[in-house]
């Protein structure tokens, strides 16, 4: 009942929130992995280390098929700014979680690892090798390591809460937050709109703290398969020159064009605010020349890569390798750890 007693201070009605859930009644996560279970490879790094092109390479060798773990490539109409597998890198080789739904449509982690979870299984039981490769960490998170039966975003509650904040001020949620689940206020920054949001979210709808119900209810694992993750980490400065020069080459191509058709089908979504689109619009709206708007993507497009790899290195048992995906010397060890790892069968 705690959640009640702030409705007035927030402005806002505590709805009822949907549930999202990674479906756990599958043969997928009846046990866990062992010996005879399936290999999945994933494949993890930085934008522009040659993901796809390492994943083509152990598809074809290994009889693979690959699942996307990108949270832009899921839209359908995206091409020039999201560095998708080609249409003919896709004929030759089956991909999954590309081209799901349109850019107006939200598309949570939840989703994706349903969706990945069934299309792993489907892979395994064609005999085929499922590889997955990207870079958004949560996406992968949520594959690997489940997400927790809780409360689903809801547009409405959250922007009342947003609102409130506003008129509040800036540390205006940490402090309802603290008053609602103290745990989870102390593990959040008071800067971080979006976990704020989403705690104050599950303590209103569960009427439990967010803390308690992680605690109780725990998280659902991926289960039924033997991991192997190899990561990619070529030299610092030749990903950055490669990233300069793809995020060029993306304008070049017609990336502003292609946002403006996007902006005209489909409005001013969430989706577009993705990076290189963000520039996009800056051209289209003249607030940004094409000039400054490239160099601004290749900013951002340099310190996404950093982030990915502050995320990736918690990962864990990741296999490093100091190369790019494309290159033959990275392409052999990864097939040499693949090997490894299918002897255990």
């Amino acid at each position: 009942m705690v959640a009640v007693a702030y409705e007035s201070e927030m402005d806002c009605a505590a709805g009822v929130v949907a549930v999202v859930t990674i479906a756990s009644s599958s043969p997928l996560d009846e046990s866990p992995a062992g010996a005879s279970d399936p290999l999945l490879v994933i494949l993890l790094g930085p934008t522009g280390s040659g993901k796809t092109a390492l994943s083509l390479a152990l598809a074809e060798w290994f009889g693979g098929e690959i699942v996307s773990c990108d949270s832009v490539a899921v839209y359908r109409g995206m091409e020039v700014g999201t560095a998708k597998p080609t249409l003919e890198e896709r004929e030759q080789i089956p991909h999954h979680l590309i081209d799901v739904t349109t850019p107006d449509v939200a598309f949570t982690a939840g989703e994706y690892s349903r969706l990945a979870r069934r299309a792993l299984k489907e892979i395994a039981a064609r005999g085929r090798l499922p590889i997955v490769t990207g870079g958004t960490g949560l996406y992968l998170r949520a594959l690997t390591d489940g997400l927790f039966a809780g409360p689903q975003r809801r547009e409405d509650l959250r922007a009342r809460l947003r609102r409130s904040a506003d008129r509040h001020g800036g540390s205006w949620l940490h402090r309802l937050l603290t008053r609602l689940d103290s745990a989870s206020a102390d593990r959040i920054h008071a800067n971080d709109t979006a976990k704020l949001i989403r705690a104050i979210e599950v303590c209103m709808e569960a009427r439990s703290p967010l803390s308690t119900l992680l605690q109780d209810q725990g998280r659902n694992p991926l289960t039924g398969f033997r991991l192997l993750r190899i990561g990619l980490n070529p030299p610092r400065q030749q990903l950055y020159d490669r990233l300069n020069r793809r995020c060029a080459a993306m304008f070049a191509a017609g990336l502003v064009e292609e946002t403006r058709g996007l902006l005209a089908q489909y409005g001013e979504v969430k989706t577009l605010d993705s990076l290189g689109y963000r520039q996009a619009r800056s051209v289209l709206d003249g607030s940004l020349s094409e000039r400054q708007a490239i160099a601004a993507a290749q900013q951002g497009h340099r310190n996404y890569a950093k982030r990915q790899m502050t995320w990736f290195r918690r990962e864990p048992e990741v296999r490093w390798i100091a190369g790019f995906g494309n290159e033959a010397e990275t392409v052999r060890e990864a097939e040499k750890m693949v090997e490894t790892a299918l002897n255990l069968n």
